[in-house]
């Protein structure tokens, strides 16, 4: 572990698996807290892509992962398109390394060739299945194959099996849960290295992270089982032990997993739909750790300034968008006119095509209605000619003509003026707002109409009255 003075420096990292569309929003979360430790301790935030599960990975997956994260503000000090003092930080790259971890550990014993066939092994599973015993390698390797030399020399695939041996009992202690005991009769003997050569996660991990210098593992709850394996990688070469902390399982509002079946998972998809990077994070820090002073708002700086691994509680926290969105909401509000028209024109393409004093105009009155900066194609949709077409009866055919006349009279454009002519319109029809919305823009609410109007110009709008059929 890397040492300033008498002082561990620390360091954390994320080891996202390109195996899916982005990184996922709960990765994203596991990144932000990785990133606040490191950067409250002065210390350094890593990024290793995990591309070792073949079957799975999607080709440019990593490359949209490290995107999101600079999208998200979460800069890293070393990763595979930046490099750093220990690349590379693909572990596809690293496969020597493994290799030759592997086979130290098949010369202490503590780990072992398995040459069993897949059919074996799931004959193996299913009669422990149908005995409704614990789903575990059974040794059978180590305690029948005597020259495995031979048969490696022969040809014959196989794989590096940790040798776990049973009734010790394992403990570590984790920052966030406290101690954490675990029976060896209860680990299996897991893969390390498989027959194509590549890791598995756990050999990866432990070897990279020791390599690597990591001095905090912060890592979802699901890893729990599996650090006891790794605490015994760390023993049996001899290296020292990293602080272990694991975070809650972001959760659905009706308690289940997040997952995408019910949930938006890939992180891109919120930027996609116009949340604010800051909102984001702001939200995801909630998740779980609380503000000393309970507030709900405040910045990524003032959160790492904050924070503490040991306030996370462990209960998995609701990820629930409506609160985003509501928080979402709040950051647009708080946005000067001149920043919001900047998030704007970086994000629709209707907003760039717009004239730019249009634009000006009407950005006071979407800070009262945006949540997200999508809504902005909906909001304007009169200025840039999106409107849905609308089935009018004779009654709005009516409603229509009387609003064409009222609105002709006026000398002045003005909202209070125009204001004045429609609610004599209102009462005189007995209807409400929602709609002249309707007859205006094609839905039953929007910006500020009368404000609307005098920014669209009285001919414009008296043209929208015209074209109604």
């Amino acid at each position: 572990m890397v040492k300033q003075g008498l002082e561990k420096i620390v360091r954390t990292r994320i080891p996202p698996s390109p195996t899916g569309q982005d990184i996922h929003v709960g990765n994203l979360y596991t990144a932000l807290i990785n990133f606040a430790q490191a950067k409250k301790n002065n210390g350094k935030f890593i990024v290793r892509i995990e591309d070792t599960d073949r079957t799975r990975y999607q080709e440019g997956a990593d490359i949209k992962i490290l995107e999101s994260l600079k999208k998200f503000g979460i800069y890293y000090d070393e990763g595979p398109d930046i490099g750093g003092p220990f690349e590379p930080y693909r572990q596809s790259e690293r496969l020597p390394i493994y290799k030759k971890y592997a086979d130290e550990l098949i010369e202490k014993g503590i780990a072992y060739y398995c040459f069993c066939s897949k059919e074996r092994l799931e004959e193996l599973r299913s009669n422990q299945l149908k005995e409704k015993k614990q789903t575990k390698y059974d040794k059978f390797c180590l305690l029948s194959v005597n020259n495995p030399q031979e048969r490696i020399k022969a040809g014959d695939s196989y794989v590096i099996r940790l040798n776990v041996l049973a009734n010790k009992k394992m403990w570590f202690k984790d920052l966030i849960r406290g101690q954490i005991t675990i029976d060896s009769s209860e680990i299996d003997d897991q893969v390390l290295l498989k027959s194509d050569g590549f890791p598995t996660y756990h050999l990866a991990v432990v070897v990279d992270d020791h390599i690597m210098q990591i001095s905090h593992i912060i890592r979802a709850e699901e890893w729990i089982s599996s650090t006891p394996k790794h605490v015994l990688l760390y023993e049996a070469f001899g290296w020292e032990k990293p602080v272990f902390a694991h975070l809650p399982i972001l959760r659905n509002p009706d308690k289940s997993k997040l997952s995408k079946r019910k949930n938006p998972v890939w992180a891109s998809w919120y930027l996609e739909q116009g949340f604010l990077p800051e909102a984001m994070l702001n939200y995801l820090a909630l998740l779980g750790w609380s503000h000393p002073e309970e507030k709900d708002i405040f910045t990524l700086d003032e959160f790492i300034q904050l924070f503490r691994l040991e306030d996370v509680k462990p209960v998995g926290p609701i990820f629930d968008i409506t609160k985003l969105t509501w928080m979402n909401q709040q950051y647009i509000q708080n946005k000067s006119d001149e920043e919001l028209k900047k998030l704007l024109l970086d994000f629709s393409i209707s907003a760039k095509n717009m004239s730019g004093e249009t634009l000006e105009k009407l950005i006071p009155l979407l800070k009262s209605r945006m949540e997200t900066l999508s809504d902005f194609e909906k909001l304007a949709a009169i200025f840039i000619d999106q409107m849905a077409d609308i089935i009018y009866d004779e009654n709005e055919k009516k409603l229509v003509k009387d609003l064409h006349a009222s609105l002709s009279e006026l000398k002045s454009w003005k909202h209070d003026i125009i204001f004045e002519s429609l609610k004599e319109i209102m009462l005189e029809h007995k209807i409400r707002m929602g709609v002249l919305y309707k007859i205006f823009i094609g839905v039953d609410r929007g910006l500020p109409l009368p404000e609307t109007l005098e920014i669209l110009g009285k001919a414009k709008s008296l043209d929208r009255l015209n074209s109604i059929k």
